[in-house]
C-alpha cells in the first residue's frame, strides 16, 4: 500500500526499546508475562490506528520538513550506528549495549574486548565473507553482465558459512549461531487486544508515542532511498500503510514495526526496483517458517553483521554533504544536526535537530525577508535588483523596492517599515547633496507578496501617513488579488486613493514621470 520501492519492513531498535522502557511502567513482564504481551498488541493495534488516521487526514506534508540536506545528514549517521552495531555480531559479543549512540555502542565494544568477551573465529569469519560481498559488489559494478552477483551474494554468503560451521563443529570453539528458531506462522491474537479495562488510556498514550517514532523513522528511511532513486515518497500513503500494517500485525502476534534502516539498505544494495520485493521477502519468511527454521540454526552470527555492513559504505555520501556546504550554509548545519544527532543521540534526536534548524531557517526567512531597490533594465521596461544588474538605470526622485516575500505579514512587516524608511532618508539625504532634490515617490513592487494580513496592511497606512508628511507619494504596483481583496475589506484603499495601485511598476513610473503625479491628485 505505500510509495516506497525499497523499505524493509520488520522490528527495529528504537521502537522495541521504547516499547519495553514504556511498557515497563504498566505491567512487569517478569511478574504477569501473559498480560504483559495482551498489552504490547494491545498498544500495537493504537499505534496502527493512529498512523492509518494521520495518512486519512492527510497529513503526510509533514514529511517534507525533512529537507535533503537533513536526509543526507541522517544516512551517513544511521549508517555509521548500524555499523558499529553489528561489531556485536562480527566479534562474537557476549555483553552488548541496548542503546544506539556511538558512545555507548563504542565504549560496550571496547568493554568487551578489554574483557574477553569476544571470540576471534566470528571476526575471521565474518571479515572474510565481508570481502567477499564487497568484491562481489565491485564486479557487479564494473561489469553490467555479471548484476546478478551483487545480488545472489548475501544468499550464498548464509548458505556456505552455515555448511562450514556445521561441518567443522565451529560453534563448539566459540562461533556464535542462530540456533534454534520456533517454527510455524504466527497465531491469531485477536482475541487478546484489551481494548476495556484499567489500562487502555495509557496503551493508547503509547501507541500514539509509538505511532509517531515509528513513521518518523519509517518515512525518514524511505526518503532516504527514494531520494537516491530520484522518484518522490508519498508520505499519506507510508502512513496508510503503516498503520494497515500495523492493525494486522496486532492481529496476528507482531508488536510495532516500521522501516529498518539495516534491512533496507540490504534490500537496496541487492538491486530492488519495486514493492515486490516486499512480497518476496514475506513468502521467504513464510516458507523458512514453515520449512527451513531447522537448516537455519548453524547460521553465523557474523554472516548477517558482514551482511550489513557491506550495504552501509554507499550511504555515506560526502561529496553530496560538501556540496550542500557550498550552496547553502544553513541547509548544512541540518545535515551536520541530524548527523551529529544520530551519532551521539538517537534517530528522533538527529531528526529533531534537523527538523528544528529546518525551522528556524524558514523563521529567519519569513522575518527578513529579501528587500532589493530595483532600476530599469536599459532598452527595456523590466525593473530588476541594482545590486544584480549594475546596469539598472535609477530614476531620480523616485524610489522603486520590490518585496520578495510570499507572505507580507506581523512577521515581517516591521523589518519591511524599517527597511523601506531607512533607504528613503538614505535616498533624499542622497539627493539633497548631489541635486539639491528630494523624493517624489516611493514604488513598492508586490508582485512576489501572495498575500497580507491586517499587520501588513497597517505598516502600509502607517509607511503612506509617515511618506505624505515628507510630500512623498506612496504607489502600489503588482498587488496579487488576495492583497487587493484584503486592501479593499480594510478600506485601506478608501482612505490612500485607489490610484495609487497600478498594473505594473512601468505604468506607475509612466504616471508619476508623465504628469507630475497628476494621476495621483486623488491620493
Amino acid at each position: 500500500m505505500g510509495s516506497s520501492r525499497e523499505i524493509a519492513i520488520g522490528p527495529v531498535a528504537v521502537v522495541s526499546m521504547l516499547l519495553s522502557a514504556l511498557m515497563q511502567n504498566v505491567q512487569d513482564p517478569a511478574a504477569d508475562p501473559v498480560a504483559y504481551r495482551k498489552l504490547v498488541f494491545t498498544v500495537t493495534f493504537f499505534a496502527g490506528v493512529f498512523q492509518s488516521v494521520f495518512g486519512l487526514f492527510r497529513l503526510g506534508f509533514l514529511v517534507d520538513f525533512l529537507s535533503h540536506a537533513a536526509i543526507v545528514g541522517f544516512m551517513a549517521g544511521a549508517a555509521i550506528v548500524i555499523g558499529l552495531q553489528q561489531l556485536k555480531g562480527l566479534l562474537g559479543i557476549s555483553h552488548f549495549t541496548n542503546k544506539t549512540d556511538v558512545v555507548s555502542v563504542l565504549g560496550s565494544v571496547f568493554s568487551s574486548l578489554h574483557h574477553s568477551y569476544w571470540y576471534p573465529l566470528n571476526f575471521v569469519l565474518g571479515c572474510s565473507f565481508l570481502i567477499f560481498l564487497l568484491i562481489a559488489r565491485f564486479i557487479g559494478r564494473r561489469n553490467k553482465k555479471l548484476f546478478w552477483l551483487p545480488a545472489i551474494a548475501p544468499l550464498l554468503s548464509v548458505i556456505l558459512s552455515t555448511l562450514i560451521v556445521y561441518l567443522t563443529k565451529a560453534d563448539k570453539h566459540g562461533v556464535k549461531i542462530v540456533k534454534h528458531i520456533k517454527g510455524g506462522l504466527n497465531p491469531s491474537s485477536a482475541h487478546q487486544l484489551q481494548l476495556t479495562g484499567p489500562h487502555l488510556g495509557q496503551t493508547a498514550k503509547i501507541g500514539l508515542i509509538s505511532a509517531v517514532v515509528a513513521l518518523t523513522e519509517a518515512i525518514a528511511v524511505g526518503r532516504s532511498f527514494a531520494s537516491i532513486k530520484g522518484y518522490h515518497l508519498d508520505g499519506n500513503k507510508e502512513m496508510v500503510a503503516m498503520g494497515f500494517m500495523n492493525i494486522v500485525g496486532s492481529l496476528t502476534s507482531c508488536y510495532v514495526a516500521t522501516g529498518s534502516f539495516s534491512r533496507t539498505a540490504v534490500n537496496f544494495s541487492a538491486g530492488c526496483q519495486t514493492v515486490v520485493s516486499n512480497i518476496v521477502m514475506a513468502i521467504t519468511v513464510l516458507l523458512s517458517l514453515e520449512l527451513f527454521t531447522s537448516l537455519l540454526y548453524y547460521t553465523p552470527i557474523a554472516i548477517l553483521a558482514s551482511i550489513i555492513l557491506s550495504a552501509l559504505p554507499g550511504l555515506i555520501d560526502i561529496n553530496e554533504a560538501i556540496n550542500i556546504y557550498k550552496v547553502d550554509k544553513l541547509d548544512f548545519l541540518a545535515c551536520i544536526g541530524a548527523f551529529l544527532g544520530v551519532l551521539f543521540a538517537s534517530v528522533e534526536i538527529g531528526l529533531l535537530a534537523a527538523v528544528t534548524i529546518s525551522f528556524a531557517k524558514i523563521l529567519l526567512n519569513a522575518v527578513r525577508p529579501g528587500i532589493e531597490l530595483q532600476g530599469r533594465l536599459p532598452r527595456t521596461d523590466t525593473y530588476g535588483d541594482i545590486s544584480q544588474f549594475p546596469m539598472a538605470i535609477k530614476t531620480p526622485g523616485i524610489l522603486t523596492i520590490r518585496i520578495n516575500s510570499a507572505l507580507f505579514c506581523f512577521a515581517n512587516a516591521n523589518f519591511i517599515r524599517e527597511r523601506i524608511m531607512r533607504w528613503v532618508t538614505e535616498e533624499q539625504d542622497e539627493l539633497e547633496e548631489t541635486t539639491k532634490r528630494t523624493i517624489q515617490a516611493v514604488i513598492i513592487d508586490m508582485s512576489n507578496s501572495m498575500n497580507i494580513d491586517t499587520s501588513g496592511i497597517l505598516v502600509l497606512e502607517e509607511l503612506h501617513k509617515k511618506l505624505a508628511s515628507n510630500g512623498i507619494e506612496l504607489v502600489m504596483a503588482s498587488p496579487r488579488w488576495q492583497v487587493i481583496h484584503k486592501l479593499k475589506s480594510a478600506k485601506l484603499l478608501d482612505r490612500i486613493g485607489k490610484g495609487c495601485v497600478y498594473l505594473s511598476v512601468a505604468e506607475a513610473m509612466e504616471a508619476c514621470l508623465t504628469s507630475k503625479f497628476a494621476a495621483l491628485s486623488n491620493c
